[in-house]
Order: structure tokens, then C-alpha cells, then sequence
């Protein structure tokens, strides 16, 4: 197993890879959600990518490097309470990563040049850390995937 997120992630042999699953995984948690929030977030998430093909890739990409500095330390706890299965211990750790991960998005999202980026944030980020919370599992697995 890797010893850091950063080696596990970042190498710049796997971070296509990485960025690409991580796309696919953000694809996939959109298009599970349901009702109306799930409406508002699959109608917020179309209007994005339409404006601007790629760039749902191009956001992994430029975030992952904070993403992963974000989690680190719920990793080295991971690791220092003798590993296992991240995919499951993630979710264990639900609001502190959620928090983590979204404080980087936020961060971002107020630096944006781009008014129609921060409306469709501003329109979603209250229901984030359900969101991302209700992502965790299939982080941590992927996440695992490249760990080892």
C-alpha cells in the first residue's frame, strides 16, 4: 500500500487514470441522484458542462493536488490505524472529509472569473456535504484502487 495519498495519486504516470476515474465517478453520483434536489443537480451539472465541454476533467485535474492535501491526514490515520479497506473507512470519517473536500471547492469557487460558474455553485454547495458525504464510499474505493 501506498504511503501517502500524494505517492498513491499524484505520480504523474497514474494521474490521467486517476482524473479520468474521478470523472467517471462524479458522472455516476450525479446521474444516481433522484427527486427534486437530484433534478436541481442533474439540470446544474448539465448547464456546466455545456458550457464549457471538459471541463468537468479539467476541474478534477486542476483540484486533485489540493484534493489530495485535503485527505491526507484522514489517510495517515487510515494507515496508522492499520489500513484495511479505505473504501470503508472513508465514509467512517464522513463530515471531516466532506468538509475537507469542500473547502477546497469552496476556495475555488470564490476565485472564479466565471458568474455563470459561481451561480450554478452557489445554487448547489447547499446540499454539497450531503453530496459528497453520500459520495465517500465509492472515494474510498477508488481511491484504494490506486492505493493499493
Amino acid at each position: 500500500m501506498a504511503d501517502t495519498l500524494k505517492e498513491a495519486l499524484l505520480d504523474s504516470t497514474r494521474r490521467p487514470d486517476v482524473v479520468n476515474d474521478l470523472t467517471e465517478l462524479i458522472d455516476a453520483e450525479v446521474g444516481d441522484k433522484s427527486g427534486v434536489s437530484g433534478t436541481v443537480i442533474k439540470t446544474g451539472y448539465g448547464a456546466v458542462k455545456k458550457i464549457k465541454p471538459g471541463i468537468i476533467g479539467s476541474a478534477v485535474d486542476s483540484l486533485l493536488d489540493d484534493f489530495v492535501a485535503a485527505l491526507e491526514p484522514i489517510f495517515a490515520d487510515f494507515k496508522a490505524n492499520g489500513g484495511g479497506d479505505f473504501g470503508s473507512y472513508l465514509p467512517t470519517r464522513g463530515d471531516e472529509a466532506a468538509d475537507a473536500l469542500l473547502s477546497v471547492t469552496d476556495a475555488r469557487a470564490e476565485k472564479s472569473s466565471r458568474d455563470s460558474i459561481k451561480k450554478v455553485y452557489e445554487k448547489l454547495r447547499p446540499k454539497g456535504k450531503e453530496n459528497v458525504i453520500e459520495a465517500l464510499p465509492r472515494l474510498g474505493a477508488l481511491i484504494q484502487k490506486y492505493a493499493g
